[in-house]
C-alpha cells in the first residue's frame, strides 16, 4: 500500500527589513490555507522564514542584531501559525534565527506535528560566508558572524508517516548532509534556503549558474540516497538585494517533479509516495551491500585538502 505524504513547498517572496513578524506570519497562514485547499498535509517554509535575510548587513556590535532572533518558539508573533496548523491538521517545517537561553545563536529549522507540537529541531551545519566586512565582495554574506555552526548533526525523525530529515540552504551543497541522513533510511529531506542570485565573489556567476548548482545539488542528493527532497526558497528583492527562487520537489530518482516559476508567495503541492524510495535503497544504493567504509577514512580525518595518497 502506498505511503503518500502530500507536501506543500511554501515559497515566500521578499520580506523587507521593516516588515513585522506578524505580517509575515499572516502571509504564511494564507499559504497554509491554500496548501490545505490543495490537499496538502505537510507544509514546508524557507530558511529564516520570519525575517529578511539580515546577514547581508554588517554590525560591529553583534548584540545589536539579536532582535532578528527568536528566544522562544512558539512566541507571541508565531503562535497564530501554530494555532492555524493545529486547526487545519497540518504538519509543518520552517526556519528561523534561534537565540538559546544560554546565549547561543543558530540558524534553525523545526518539525511541527499536526497537533502543533515541535517534535524535531535542526541547526544549520555548513555556514557559508565570512566574519568580517569584506570590501572585495559585491554584497556581504555574514552568516559566520551572526551564527554558530549547528550542534545537532543530521538526525532523522519518524514523522508524517515516514522518515524525515532537515537541512538548511548551504547544507544542500554538501554530499555528507544527505549521506548521513541516508544512512538512517531517510525518505524525505526538507530544506529552506535564501540564496543571493549573484555570487558576491564572482560577478559572472549569475542566476542561471546559481539555479543550475541548486538543482544539481538537490537532484544528486535525492538520487544518491533514494530520497525525496523538498527545497523551498525565500525569493525576490529584499531592500534592494535579490534572492533567487527555485522552489522545487525532487523524486528519489533525482527527477524534478515540480518547480515554482516565480519569486512571489506561492505553494507547490505534490503527493509524494515514500515507497518510491524503496527500489533505490534495495538496489544500487543498498548501503549495507555496497559501501566500503574501509576506504572512506579521509572524509572524517581531514577537513581541508592534504597530501595525495598515490605516488
Amino acid at each position: 500500500m502506498a505511503r503518500i505524504v502530500t507536501v506543500a513547498a511554501a515559497q515566500l517572496g521578499p520580506i523587507q527589513k521593516a516588515e513585522s513578524r506578524e505580517s509575515v506570519v499572516a502571509r504564511m497562514i494564507t499559504l497554509m490555507e491554500e496548501a490545505k485547499a490543495k490537499g496538502a498535509t505537510f507544509i514546508v517554509y524557507p530558511e529564516l522564514a520570519l525575517t529578511t535575510f539580515f546577514p547581508r548587513w554588517y554590525e560591529e556590535d553583534r548584540t545589536k542584531m539579536d532582535h532578528w532572533f527568536e528566544s522562544s518558539m512558539p512566541n507571541a508573533a508565531t503562535q497564530p501559525l501554530f494555532d492555524k496548523a493545529r486547526a487545519l491538521g497540518m504538519a509543518m517545517s520552517f526556519g528561523y534565527a534561534e537565540l538559546t537561553p544560554d546565549g547561543h545563536h543558530f540558524n534553525t529549522s523545526i518539525l511541527v506535528d499536526k497537533a502543533g507540537t515541535i517534535v524535531g529541531k535542526y541547526r544549520k551545519t555548513h555556514l557559508p560566508g565570512h566574519v568580517e566586512f569584506d570590501t572585495g565582495r559585491t554584497h556581504q554574506h555574514l552568516e559566520k558572524r551572526y551564527f554558530e555552526p549547528g550542534d545537532t548533526g543530521f538526525p532523522v525523525w519518524r514523522f508524517a508517516g515516514g522518515l524525515i530529515g532537515m537541512a538548511i540552504c548551504n547544507d544542500r551543497r554538501w554530499p555528507e548532509t544527505y549521506r548521513v541522513m541516508g544512512l538512517q533510511g531517510v525518505e524525505m529531506v526538507v530544506l529552506g534556503f535564501n540564496t543571493p542570485s549573484v555570487n558576491s565573489q564572482r560577478a559572472g556567476e549569475g542566476m542561471e549558474d546559481r539555479l543550475f548548482h541548486h538543482r544539481l545539488s538537490c537532484q544528486a542528493g535525492a538520487y544518491q540516497n533514494a530520497t525525496w527532497v523538498v527545497a523551498v526558497a525565500k525569493a525576490g528583492t529584499e531592500d534592494g538585494n535579490h534572492l533567487m527562487g527555485g522552489t522545487l520537489i525532487v523524486d528519489p530518482n533525482g527527477k524534478i517533479v515540480g518547480e515554482l516559476p516565480h519569486e512571489d508567495d506561492g505553494v507547490l503541492v505534490h503527493a509524494c509516495d515514500l515507497d518510491d524510495t524503496v527500489f533505490g535503497k534495495e538496489t544500487i544504493f543498498d548501503f549495507k551491500r555496497h559501501r566500503r567504509t574501509e576506504h572512506y577514512g579521509l572524509i572524517t580525518e581531514r577537513v581541508g585538502v592534504g597530501e595525495p595518497l598515490g605516488r
